[in-house]
Order: C-alpha cells, then sequence, then structure tokens
C-alpha cells in the first residue's frame, strides 16, 4: 500500500482571471513508506506547488490525493491530523523561528497538537538531539545561532510533531558549503534512523545524485520523468532542454565512454566514479603490466592533505581526505580530487620540495590525465610547465 498517492491532480492558480495558470497538470505518482525521493525541476516548474498538495496546505482544482489510502481532499477529512503526520519544511524555515530560546521554539509544535508541557518538552529534546544540537544551545534564543543550526532547529521543529513524512524545500538553500553538508548529512542520518519517508526538493544535481533513491522531474507543472537516479541522468540530455543539467560526473564518465573506455555511465558520484577509473585501471595494468607504455602509472594510498595550509607548504599532508589520486613517475607528479564541492588541489613534487595550487576540473583529456584549469596565470603555467610536459 502506498504512503502518498496522486491521481490526475490539476492545480490552477488565479482560476477565472486573466492572471490564471495552470501550475500541476494532471499529475499522478504514488510514494512507498520509507523511501527516500528527489524532486527536480528548475524554477516554476512546480515543485513547491506540488509539495504544498501533499499536506493539504493546497486543495487541487481536480483530481484525487490520498495518505494511507484516505481522500484527503475528502470534505471532512481531518487536515490537521494529516499535517502531523506529514511534515513540511521550508524554504529558509528559520525565518519561522520566532520564540524565546531554542526548545520553547521546538516544542511548540508538539504543543499545539494538545500534548502536555511535558511531554512536549521531551519531544522537543529528542528532535534536537537527532539534528544534533547541544544541550548547552537549548537555552539560547534562536537568533543567537548559525545559519547552520538555525536551520537544524527548523528542521527539529517539524520532527517533534513525530511526522511518518519530511518534506524538505531547498533545505541548504543559502547555506555556505560546510553548513550545507551539516545540513544534508543530519537529513540521511534521521532518514536511517527513524525509518521515516523523506521528499527533498532542491536544485543541485550532485546532492541528488549522492542521496535520492528515486527521482521526480517536474518541467511546466508536468511530472515528465520518474525513475532511478542513474535512470534520469542518463537521459541529459532531455533534462538540458528543461533548463536543468546531469551531477558533474554523469559528464564525465559518458565522456570518457565516448572515447572508447570500458566504464560504467551509471556513475553520478566522485567516490564511485573513482572506484570505476581504478576498477579499470588495474585490470589495465593486469593486462599490461609487461607493457612498459603502462609502467609510469602508479596508485597512491589517499593523500592527506590540510586545506589551511600555505600554496608552497612542505608539511601540508595532513587530515583531508582524497577521493582520486595518481601518481606519474615520469613527471613525479601527482594529483587528487577532494569531492567537497567539485574543485581540485593539484600538487607536483619537484626537486623534493611539494607545490599545491587551487585548480578547477575543467575536461577529461586522454590516458587518465585531468586537463586542469588552474585559477592564476603563474599557477596555469607552473601545472603546464611541470606537469603536461611529460604527455
Amino acid at each position: 500500500m502506498s504512503q502518498i498517492r496522486f491521481e490526475n491532480v490539476n492545480y490552477i492558480y488565479s482560476g477565472g482571471t486573466t492572471f490564471e495558470k495552470q501550475a500541476l497538470k494532471d499529475v499522478s505518482f504514488a510514494v512507498e513508506s520509507g523511501s527516500f525521493i528527489g524532486v527536480i525541476g528548475h524554477t516554476g516548474s512546480g515543485k513547491s506547488t506540488l509539495i504544498q498538495h501533499m499536506n493539504g496546505l493546497i486543495r487541487p482544482t481536480s483530481g484525487k490525493i490520498y495518505f494511507h489510502d484516505e481522500d484527503i481532499t475528502a470534505d471532512g477529512y481531518k487536515k490537521k491530523e494529516l499535517r502531523s503526520k506529514v511534515g513540511i519544511v521550508f524554504q529558509y524555515p528559520e525565518y519561522q523561528l520566532f520564540e524565546i530560546d531554542v526548545l520553547t521554539d521546538v516544542a511548540f509544535g508538539p504543543k499545539n497538537l494538545g500534548l502536555s508541557q511535558e511531554e512536549s518538552r521531551m519531544r522537543a529534546i529528542d528532535a534536537l538531539q537527532l539534528v544534533g544540537i547541544k544541550e548547552e544551545q537549548y537555552t539560547l534564543s534562536p537568533f543567537e545561532l548559525s545559519g547552520g543550526q538555525k536551520r537544524r532547529v527548523a528542521i527539529a521543529g517539524v520532527l517533534a510533531m513525530q511526522p511518518e513524512v519530511l518534506i524538505l524545500d531547498e533545505p541548504a538553500a543559502g547555506l555556505d558549503p560546510g553548513s550545507r553538508k551539516e545540513i544534508l548529512d543530519t537529513i540521511v542520518h534521521l532518514y536511517r534512523e527513524t525509518g521515516m519517508t523523506v521528499i527533498l526538493s532542491s536544485h543541485s544535481m550532485e546532492d541528488m545524485a549522492e542521496y535520492a533513491e528515486r527521482l521526480l522531474v517536474m518541467n511546466q507543472g508536468e511530472l515528465v520523468m520518474d525513475g532511478l537516479p542513474h535512470e534520469i541522468f542518463g537521459r541529459y540530455k532531455e533534462l538540458e532542454k528543461m533548463g536543468l543539467s546531469a551531477p558533474k560526473m554523469t559528464y564525465l564518465m559518458h565522456s570518457l565512454a565516448g572515447k572508447g573506455y570500458d566504464l560504467s555511465t551509471d556513475i553520478l558520484t566522485v567516490s564511485d566514479a573513482a572506484e570505476e577509473i581504478l576498477n579499470l585501471w588495474r585490470k589495465t595494468r593486469m593486462e599490461a603490466r609487461d607493457d612498459t607504455r603502462h609502467n609510469h602509472w602508479t596508485i597512491l594510498s589517499p593523500v592527506f592533505r590540510d586545506p589551511s595550509s600555505g600554496p608552497e607548504s612542505k608539511t601540508a599532508w595532513n587530515g583531508f581526505v582524497c577521493h582520486i589520486c595518481f601518481f606519474d613517475s615520469q613527471c613525479s607528479g601527482f594529483y587528487h580530487c577532494d569531492g567537497s564541492d567539485g574543485s581540485f588541489d593539484c600538487a607536483v613534487k619537484s626537486t623534493g620540495e611539494l607545490y599545491a595550487e587551487r585548480v578547477k576540473i575543467h575536461f577529461y583529456d586522454y590516458s587518465l590525465n585531468l586537463l586542469f584549469q588552474p585559477f592564476s596565470d603563474a599557477g596555469r603555467q607552473f601545472i603546464q610547465d611541470r606537469f603536461f610536459e611529460c604527455n
């Protein structure tokens, strides 16, 4: 039995006026209990309107919506009970924080459901622990917290109502990379710990590739794709026509496969791409270990680098795990990918000294070498002179 089910749902904003606009067009799909679903689409595609239908905030112009096989559009259906079971965290939810301290704010939802003050408090504490807010922060004003902490407190406010379904509309919007990762990791932790259904709307294809088990693609109010992430992103040319894209690794793996490399094009994440490329490298080495043309490739165990160290530090390599790392003994050079934000660190070893230059990936070249585009002209020349001279 599906948990949420849409049947031929249509919604028209400002119907019968000159501003009439159809936001949803004959949308049908089902959500199974305990699933992690991503909703993607460009601005104005109908994502937010779709989400607001899921707990009855918006009533469809036509069509039916079911929660546990009960029609939530029917007259007399108890919407308050539905909203305690299907919780929505909107964009910038920290703007909704208003109580004197963190604990009181999170306890507001359960208290509004009619629970006692003590039960509301216990639910609030459990929810705050789930999202990683420390006990010493419970008595702080929400406005004394960082952006990422505010976002987690807002999520805790929904969790305190103990929903079966947690819906998040762009939960990491506007956050710095570190806070963004914290929020997404928190959501994954909640999903694994509680077993609740999670529906996540995001513009980040990298996030969807990393976390979602199934994707719904909205375009001009229609549900145009519904499937597994590798199936959806494999149709990246269609996505591009809608103003969307695929994860960077999708383009990389398709490019490599197009050049004749025996690599899967279903790869979506940096870590999976690294493993796939390394497996091909190992296979190639095994098949041609006596061929000197391949002998200059040597694999390194993960390199560690402290991002806070200077660009020419001899002691920089500690505390930062990479995902991809190759060594080229002809050039005495190596490079690695940190995988955190799509950027790369490149370092070249010369006369016993370590040099590091912050760079961005540009395009895949050949022979498992990456073509780098350093930020500075001096850095570009350095990499070209020291790294590519052996190509």
